[in-house]
């Protein structure tokens, strides 16, 4: 059984995946470009079997920036000999994003990273969303809150821990820690990630003036929320545009 693979260029591979690899490597360039990278840490991560046990992740230690469709690895969950490989993945992205993708195979596309006013609002005694505008009324009763870092999530029951911390949500604010994001693709992923940091920013600049927010109240912010629903086909023209503008500057993401 093949846990990893670094593909060559000019090596042939599934269609789909091949799609997906090119979407996922779009999405760290792009992260790049809105500051949401740190260092050469953080992961996104992409199943490409229907139960979860095979999925896509950054090498380990390789920059946002320069990730290639070819340099992602394809790891296996039902391999764990991989992490005493020459090409072992960072081990907390091991844990996390392999038990996220076996525990919920639904999850199809993973993001996690330290954006900047989103890790803020984790480090907040409160961090969640509050419904003060449009952005914010998006994420109404609609993410998980983990309250329970523990540090570095390096073992496979932090890794489960984390999976069911998600709790039927697709997002999660991880106190003293980051965020999370899981969707059905790449693009869907990005736009509520996109999103979740903008309510993130509205909801750090609203603290900063000093003054009391302006909460709706709960049947104004469920009707916003529910409204954002005849708006998810934004993720797609939205990512499409951004993939546009990737082609312009540097197009070697899809290689």
């Amino acid at each position: 059984m093949v846990s990893t693979v670094r593909l060559q260029e000019g090596k042939e591979t599934d269609s789909s995946e091949w799609a997906l690899r090119v979407d996922l490597a779009a999405a760290f360039r792009i992260a790049v470009a809105f500051d949401w990278h740190e260092s050469v840490g953080n992961h996104f991560s992409a199943a490409v079997t229907a139960d979860g046990s095979k999925f896509l992740l950054n090498p380990k230690w390789q920059h946002f920036a320069s990730i290639k469709a070819s340099d992602l690895l394809l790891l296996d969950t039902n391999d764990a000999s991989i992490m005493q490989g020459p090409d072992a993945p960072d081990a907390t992205a091991w844990c996390i994003h392999g038990a996220v993708h076996s525990v919920l195979p639904e999850a199809r596309v993973l993001l996690h990273c330290h954006p900047p006013y989103a890790a803020a609002l984790c480090g907040l005694e409160d961090p969640s969303i509050k419904p003060i505008d449009q952005n914010t009324a998006r994420f109404f009763k609609r993410v998980a809150i983990d309250d329970n870092f523990g540090g570095m999530a390096d073992d496979a029951e932090e890794g489960r821990r984390i999976a069911h911390a998600f709790g039927g949500h697709s997002t999660m604010i991880m106190s003293n820690h980051g965020v999370s994001v899981a969707a059905a693709s790449v693009a869907e992923a990005f736009e509520e990630l996109y999103f979740l940091e903008r309510a993130a920013k509205t909801m750090m600049l609203a603290y900063a003036s000093g003054q009391p927010l302006r909460v709706m109240d709960d049947d104004l912010a469920e009707k916003t929320a529910l409204a954002w629903d005849d708006y998810r086909g934004m993720a797609d023209a939205h990512f499409e545009y951004l993939k546009t503008e990737l082609d312009k500057s540097d197009p070697s993401f899809r290689n």
